[in-house]
């Protein structure tokens, strides 16, 4: 994660990832999140990319409200760097 902003989501990206809490699907797809930001692909490529799992997920029934809002901080720094 080259960008700035990146670095500040990265931990939180990561706690999720590592919570026993969070339904393993879930997991699974933040660990996909992860991976696109991580890629070599263009910032805005990469941010749509995980904006677009990100939104996804929050919709999921299954989220703690925790869990949602942490998705939801993450997704609103994604929306600065994509601006």
């Amino acid at each position: 994660m080259e960008h700035k902003e990146f670095e500040s989501i990265e931990p939180v990206l990561a706690e999720l990832e590592d919570d026993i809490t969070v339904p393993k699907n879930v997991r699974m797809r933040i660990e996909k999140v992860i991976e696109v930001l991580n890629n070599n692909l263009e910032i805005s490529i990469k941010v749509s990319k995980a904006l677009n799992e990100l939104e996804e997920l929050a919709d999921d029934v299954n989220l703690q409200s925790y869990t949602r809002s942490q998705i939801w901080t993450i997704i609103s720094v994604l929306e600065k760097v994509k601006k």
